[in-house]
């Protein structure tokens, strides 16, 4: 029946809840402090990566119809079972990246309303564990949003953020956006880098292709959407917040930089409202990211990309209750052990990289995509020379985080070609 599909609104309303989850509240006082007054354009740079990206998501979306989304593409797009599986191990732990920025910002924002003022991060490490502590009870009870439910949230959302940065328009101070370009122009590349996981959420859409009205219509135009959306929010309330923050503050409130953005014009009442804003876009976004990522795990095992054990459900419920607590305690470590700058660029590392691999599964699959080859390769191009330019900053400015991503990556990679069904070294004889 076609009551019980979601409709185009609730699938576009699925699109920027997964990507104005949470990234936008934490990430802009990174990409303040990288592209200064440049900031809208390095959201508008990340955008443009993300249509072209979402581009090739709608077309092999069409053509295979999955809810395993990314590694099902990736399966149909490289011959060799271990390319496709290293891009799966990355898409999940992409997730838990993401997952860590949510519980993250959730602290922060938590702490700050509750009057911390980041001294003691006792307060901060309690709020992200119990939230991921939370949200795992209810996943492994079941309990999930329905697309009307996900499509009022968004709107909520929308709107504190609209009015947010509608009224902040017209406070906005010409000293604090000109000259544009005022930290150079690399900074917009490197600004676009370091806050692209703000893009990620998107590319859930293909995944519920079997749920949706009229796909065939809808599928592109939901993606779209979503992500032009979501760009006009970004440098909107980019705008807003690099014309009423003075750089020091941003300096100072980077992790919660949105919030303070707001008080010039808003006053306390300002700080509050976006500090809900944040703490009810992250819950849900953690929700939603914790759901997905848990089934992603179990079709990965169950095609045996991932332990076995991985596929172990619940029988009444056929909730995957191993993945649902091996990713949660994961997430946990990770959240608890890194700082902002070490979880934003591992999740932006990673969603460039996964990002680079859709456009060049989307151009092996143009003859059966009906596809050009012309804008999956700019994507491409534009995916790895952002992920270059991420890399080069880490290893000039943050070689620590450049450490973690690059010692996470060795893991995925060496338990897939060591350990895993597929093997390359060490096979059984």
């Amino acid at each position: 029946m076609s009551d019980e599909k979601l409709t185009l609104r609730e699938v576009i309303a699925m699109g920027v809840g997964g990507m104005v989850g949470g990234g936008i509240f934490s990430v802009l006082g990174l990409a303040i402090a990288q592209a200064g007054h440049a900031a809208p354009i390095a959201f508008a740079l990340g955008g443009v990566i993300a249509l072209l990206t979402g581009l090739s998501y709608a077309r092999l979306g069409l053509v295979y119809q999955s809810s395993g989304g990314s590694f099902t593409f990736m399966e149909h797009a490289f011959h060799h079972p271990n390319i496709a599986a290293i891009g799966g191990w990355l898409l999940l732990v992409g997730y838990v990246g993401t997952l860590s920025l949510y519980a993250y910002t959730f602290g922060v924002y938590g702490s700050a309303m509750l009057g911390d003022d980041g001294s003691d991060p006792a307060m901060h490490h309690l709020l992200e564990t119990l939230i991921l502590l939370s949200f795992l009870g209810v996943n492994l009870y079941g309990i999930k949003a329905s697309g009307t439910s996900e499509l009022l949230i968004v709107t909520v959302k929308v709107i504190i953020l609209g009015l947010f940065a509608i009224i902040g328009l017209f406070y906005i101070r010409a000293d604090h956006v000109l000259p544009v370009f005022n930290t150079g122009y690399n900074g917009v590349v490197m600004g676009a880098a370091l806050i692209f996981v703000a893009y990620e959420g998107f590319e859930l859409i293909p995944n519920a292709i079997n749920e949706m009205e009229d796909p065939q219509r809808n599928l592109m135009r939901a993606i779209m959407w979503s992500i032009a959306i979501t760009i006009s929010i970004y440098v909107l309330v980019s705008l807003v917040a690099v014309g009423n923050l003075l750089p020091e503050e941003i300096t100072k409130y980077k992790e919660y930089a949105l919030a303070v953005a707001a008080r010039p014009f808003l006053g306390s009442a300002g700080f509050q409202l976006i500090g809900l804003a944040a703490l009810f876009s992250t819950a849900s976004a953690i929700n939603a990211t914790l759901f997905g990522t848990a089934r992603l795990g179990m079709i990965m095992a169950t095609d045996k990309a991932l332990p076995v054990a991985f596929s172990l459900r619940r029988q009444e419920n056929n909730i995957p209750w191993f993945s649902l607590i091996t990713i949660t305690a994961v997430t946990l470590l990770f959240v608890n052990t890194a700082n902002l700058t070490i979880i934003s660029s591992f999740a932006s590392s990673t969603f460039l990289l996964i990002f680079a691999l859709i456009n060049l599964s989307a151009w092996r699959l143009r003859k059966k995509t009906a596809g050009k080859a012309f804008l999956p390769l700019t994507g491409l191009t534009l995916s790895l020379l952002s992920w270059l330019a991420l890399i080069n900053y880490l290893w000039a400015n943050n070689r620590e985080s450049l450490l973690w991503i690059a010692a996470l990556y060795l893991v995925v990679i060496a338990v897939e070609l060591l350990f895993s069904q597929r093997r390359c070294l060490f096979r059984p004889k």
